[in-house]
């Protein structure tokens, strides 16, 4: 029988980026939590058989088996543990908390309950991630010494109504939030621990911070610079990854994001397409194309399923706190 999930928010995150992902794993989505009466009609089109709720007790009593937490940010905590609380483990949307300070209280009560929780770093499915870390393991780059991950477009005019924009960050809006978790996690998956050890976190268009720069420092030698900026008129490449002997460029982001957005879903654990980042390995004026791997969400929620039944949860509460802990340092470095 298909483990039931209630999902909470239904824009763009819980809609796109959790339910399909949700079925191409094999969950049943049982109930979800919205009052915007667009995407109650959206979830109705999407899951007629689905019973959709107004607030979250009639969700928690609605008997699943797992919380997919895809509200706006400063719902995060409080809606993680309620259902902690409530004996359901709940995966929930990056960032797990606004700060490291809520995200230490959302674990801290999965720790005194004994339900688990987890995050949904979903961009270690990412193809240029998986392909990262082939060729770390294959050698082919000499000694890396080099990383730069980014998140770029430009977008100079204001989306109208949209809280990861107009927000504060305190509210939980901007891209230290939303794009960052994706780069720093990243990062530390592929070249491990990290020091902050630079951070320029600016607003440009005059409402929450749109164009943020990281360096990290990992233990291994590696250096990170991870750019996200909602205004960059000639974006860099996805990713450049710099060794001795070679660099390996992917320049587009993975295609699973445009998939999703159109509204296609994965079947039975995997897309039934290619969804494979083109790679090139740079020797100066030598180019040559290096065979990458097919990115896929879905694995993520198949992990949630195999921990149900007592496997391990794809993203520790240690892998949340670290990213939780350098996001709070790329603030208070930026602005002192």
């Amino acid at each position: 029988m298909a483990p039931r999930v209630g999902i909470a928010g239904y824009g763009l995150a819980g809609r796109y980026f959790h339910a399909p992902l949700l079925v191409g794993a094999g969950f049943e989505v049982a109930t979800i939590l919205t009052t915007n009466n667009q995407r109650i009609a959206d979830a109705q089109t999407d899951f007629p058989s689905a019973k959709i709720v107004e607030n979250l007790d009639d969700l928690i009593a609605s008997k699943i088996d797992l919380l997919v937490v895809a509200s706006a940010n400063d719902a995060h905590a409080s809606q993680a543990i309620a259902s902690l609380k409530a004996g359901i483990p709940v995966v929930v949307d990056k960032p797990m908390g606004r700060t490291l300070k809520e995200t230490q209280e959302i674990v801290d009560v999965s720790i005194q309950t004994g339900v688990p929780v987890t995050t949904y770093f979903n961009r270690l499915w990412d193809s240029d991630a998986l392909t990262v870390k082939k060729i770390i393991n294959e050698g082919v780059l000499g000694d890396i010494f080099r990383l730069e991950s980014r998140f770029e477009v430009f977008r100079p005019e204001l989306k109208g109504n949209s809280w990861r924009e107009d927000q504060t960050a305190a509210q939980g809006g901007g891209n230290l939030l939303d794009l960052q978790p994706h780069l720093v996690s990243t990062a530390l998956d592929w070249f491990g621990p990290a020091e902050l050890i630079s951070a320029s976190v600016r607003s440009i268009r005059g409402a929450s911070d749109d164009d943020i720069v990281l360096v990290l420092k990992h233990k291994n030698g590696v250096d990170s610079y991870l750019s996200a900026s909602a205004i960059m008129g000639s974006p860099g490449p996805r990713i450049r990854v710099v060794g001795n002997k070679a660099t390996l460029v992917i320049k587009d982001l993975d295609p699973q994001e445009n998939l999703l957005k159109s509204g296609a879903y994965p079947k039975d654990g995997k897309w039934q397409v290619g969804t494979t980042s083109a790679a090139l390995i740079h020797k100066g004026d030598q180019v040559v194309e290096y065979k990458g791997i097919d990115g896929n969400y879905t694995e993520f929620y198949s992990l949630v399923k195999n921990a149900l039944s007592g496997g391990k949860w794809p993203i520790s509460t240690d892998q949340a706190l670290a990213v939780a802990k350098i996001i709070d340092q790329a603030r208070e470095i930026s602005f002192r």
